[in-house]
């Protein structure tokens, strides 16, 4: 099979990004404050494309209902919350007050404050608060490892047929092929599971440290 992938250079990145919705004001700030702050944990930070592809997919899904499972400082949420429908709501789930406090200021700022819901609270307990139904268009998971399994288990059933769930750090940055540590190896367990999962198609891109995208029956 011949292989049409190139690696990512520096050069190429940023040509990447810059050439497809090149990050705004509000994102170059708020990625550049995440990495002063907490330069230790700024790789949980989603990539510039991911940012802009997390926009995209949910404009393209016309989303009005989504969730995400792992706010951080809370890039991804304001791109998703960018790209909702009018009336579109986004329920996001972490469990730090520090790192979700960087996200509300960023989300003021950016003027979508008013259609997030933030919970706080261990996600596996949490997400079984929301409604019992097939009502969401779009959901994102980008929490610890080891649980994704859980989120999977009660998002799935809540995901409105033809509704789609967003999975990052999939590649585990090469390693799922020669898991290392305990996060590795849940995520190529993780893998398996999605791929037999007969509820979904699914597709893995090598955005960033690898997406997976799921569409529900």
């Amino acid at each position: 099979m011949t292989l049409k992938s190139i690696p990512l250079t520096d050069d190429l990145h940023r040509y990447l990004v810059a050439h497809g919705a090149p990050p705004d004001e509000v994102i170059s700030d708020l990625a550049r404050e995440t990495l002063a702050l907490l330069p230790e944990h700024a790789s949980m930070q989603v990539a510039p494309e991911q940012a802009a592809f997390l926009t995209f997919l949910t404009r393209l899904l016309a989303a009005r209902q989504a969730v995400e499972v792992g706010t951080f400082t809370g890039l991804s949420s304001l791109a998703i919350a960018r790209g909702l429908t009018e009336g579109g709501r986004l329920t996001c789930f972490d469990i730090s007050e520090e790192y979700t406090s960087v996200a509300r200021r960023y989300w003021a700022r950016a003027g979508v404050d008013d259609r997030i819901d933030l919970r706080i609270g261990p996600a596996g307990d949490t997400l079984r608060e929301l409604p019992h139904e097939r009502y969401l268009d779009f959901a994102f998971i980008d929490a610890d490892k080891t649980g994704y399994p859980v989120y999977w288990a009660e998002l799935v059933p809540r995901m409105r047929p033809g509704g789609v769930i967003a999975v990052d750090n999939v590649l585990r940055n090469g390693r799922v092929v020669a898991p290392q540590s305990a996060d590795d190896r849940a995520i190529a367990a993780f893998n398996e599971d999605v791929l037999a999962d007969v509820r979904v198609d699914a597709v893995m891109l090598p955005i960033a440290d690898g997406l997976t995208l799921a569409h529900v029956h």
